[in-house]
């Protein structure tokens, strides 16, 4: 069985057709898999299968339809056919920030429950949402509730960046895929083949923090150029050149060194204080809110 769906063309079901899935799905799709894309918003999908491109991304309106043609690429409102048809699937759907700072999983709580009820047979269940340490087991425990058979859960992460995402998925710096079981990781290595990059395999809880620590990383980058620029203007000194003397060291490098206005945008700030939680809830004597 595995054989046969692992194939070339291998069958996928993404969840969610917001700024990631649809990305997702749409360059899956032209790496030759056939590909199921499932939205609630039924107009939205109404639109998708007539070629229309809900959201601006340069190349992805050209993807969509040529996928579309080739028919390896579809869009429905049917979860539990999505899955019925389809032996990999993937869960992007939003984790917006909730009111308390923490990444709000109700969207992946209920495609899990909704996934369960409608499997039959052998899945893998791959995590493509950014979402804290333990979404994993927390998705395994829901499916379980409604599926008593086999089936595997992953974790990958996404990179993209807005106005960039087709090329950060099709030629990326990396792929990061956590997983427990050597079946998913043959799936995932299978998926992932055509696209030339370094691939890691690590555990489902590593590959969970990877994106958040990343991030973090990267703000914290851009906070500390930020520091050295008021430094500079007290005492004479210019930025740009600092930060190009610092970026020359290959420990450090020059990306993510430029003042500026600081960090912001739709990732950085609720991926940052959902880190701060999770340290919290594990590094506090009890768990806080």
């Amino acid at each position: 069985m595995l054989n046969i769906l692992c194939g070339d063309k291998m069958r996928v079901a993404v969840i969610g057709t917001g700024y990631v899935g649809l990305v997702v799905g749409t360059c899956l799709a032209d790496l030759g898999n056939n590909i199921i894309c499932v939205d609630i918003d039924k107009e939205k999908i109404e639109k998708l299968n007539k070629g229309i491109c809900p959201i601006y991304e340069p190349g992805l309106p050209e993807l969509i339809e040529k996928n579309l043609k080739a028919r390896r690429l579809e869009f429905t409102t049917d979860l539990a056919k999505a899955v019925k048809n389809s032996y990999v699937i993937y869960i992007a759907v939003g984790t917006p920030q909730a009111k308390n700072g923490r990444a709000d999983l109700r969207y992946v709580r209920q495609a899990a429950e909704q996934i369960g009820k409608a499997m039959e047979g052998e899945k893998v269940i791959v995590n493509k949402s950014t979402v804290p340490v333990g979404t994993a087991d927390m998705v395994k425990r829901i499916i379980a509730k409604h599926y008593k058979g086999e089936f595997h859960v992953v974790s990958n992460p996404e990179f993209l960046r807005e106005g960039s995402a087709v090329n950060d998925f099709l030629k990326p710096d990396r792929i990061v895929v956590g997983y427990e079981s050597p079946k998913a990781k043959k799936v995932m290595q299978q998926l992932y083949k055509p696209i030339k990059a370094r691939k890691f395999y690590t555990d489902v809880k590593s590959a969970e923090l990877i994106k958040y620590a990343s991030n973090a990383f990267l703000a914290t980058k851009i906070s500390f150029i930020n520091e050295i620029a008021m430094l500079c203007d007290k005492v004479g000194a210019n930025v740009k050149d600092v930060a190009v003397g610092v970026g020359l060291d290959k420990r450090i490098n020059p990306h993510f060194l430029r003042a500026g206005c600081g960090w912001g945008g739709s990732c950085f700030p609720k991926d940052i204080t959902a880190l701060i939680h999770i340290c919290l809830l594990y590094t506090s004597p009890s768990p806080r809110d």
